[in-house]
């Protein structure tokens, strides 16, 4: 389905909507909702609600930089909730998905249940590293719109995040590829403009403050991503971290543990 929020039109995708408990999926950086369709089987008795992000997917990629802000992004995340009647839900993000939910939930905290991170953070705790990352960012950005998505696509791929997907079964390789190879050139660009780590503000003083159950999930071969998940649940009021023997896209590289350990998080917390 699609829904118009503030001239963006937002592609969403809903499955067993007779179910009661909520539980919304955010993807990361070059993903769209086909990032959880294996996920799909493990949480047939939940209604599950997957987005698009401003730039990806189906979702509508505007000229504008500054309308891809994380501001905005929550502004419309918030929109979208409340036009499909959700509350008391639970949030779900990869990555760019989690450090937006991360930072949903820091906005509008009455909304959630339940926070599910997988490879997620906080955002950069000082301007100089925001300074920096936002350079990068850019010159990123203008790879991207100078030498297309396929080009993009190749050299993203090889980056150091992604080497533990190397091994990979080439069905599942092919999948995330096309998934990425799909993207709008100006829609990526944008993203890494408007809500990149480095444009986003810190929330690292402000995950202190809430109190509903969060779970932590990384792969033990992603250590930076490691690292800040042990320093968030130090922080945390009520969050648990758990490990899976993977790199940084833990959904991908080992789903059934992956879906297990959220499952069984949901059941206690949710």
């Amino acid at each position: 389905m699609k829904l118009e929020i503030e001239g963006v039109h937002y592609h969403i995708e809903i499955l067993n909507e007779d179910k009661e408990q909520a539980l919304v999926f955010l993807h990361g950086f070059t993903g769209s909702s086909e990032t959880w369709q294996n996920m799909m089987p493990y949480f047939a008795d939940y209604k599950l609600v997957l987005i698009d992000l401003i730039g990806h997917g189906e979702t509508d990629s505007p000229a504008d930089p500054e309308r891809f802000s994380m501001e905005l992004q929550l502004r419309d995340l918030e929109h979208l909730f409340e036009r499909l009647g959700l509350r008391d839900f639970a949030l779900a993000g990869y990555s760019m998905g989690g450090r937006a939910a991360l930072a949903y939930a820091c906005t509008y905290p009455e909304r959630l249940s339940v926070l599910i991170l997988e490879s997620s953070s906080p955002g950069l705790k000082t301007e100089l590293q925001r300074n920096e990352r936002r350079d990068s960012d850019l010159l990123l950005a203008e790879q991207i719109l100078s030498g297309g998505i396929a080009s993009f696509v190749g050299s993203w791929e090889k980056i150091p995040l992604f080497k533990t997907q190397e091994t990979l079964p080439e069905t599942v390789k092919a999948a995330v590829r096309r998934e990425r190879l799909a993207q709008k050139p100006v829609g990526l660009a944008n993203s890494l403009i408007g809500m990149g780590t480095g444009s986003q503000a810190s929330y690292w003083e402000t995950i202190r403050q809430l109190e509903f159950p969060v779970l932590l999930v990384t792969g033990e071969l992603d250590l930076k991503f490691t690292a800040i998940a042990e320093e968030m649940a130090a922080l945390m009021p009520d969050a648990e971290h758990k490990q899976i023997v993977a790199g940084h896209a833990l959904h991908v590289e080992k789903p059934d543990e992956f879906a297990t350990m959220v499952r069984e998080y949901l059941k206690k917390k949710f």
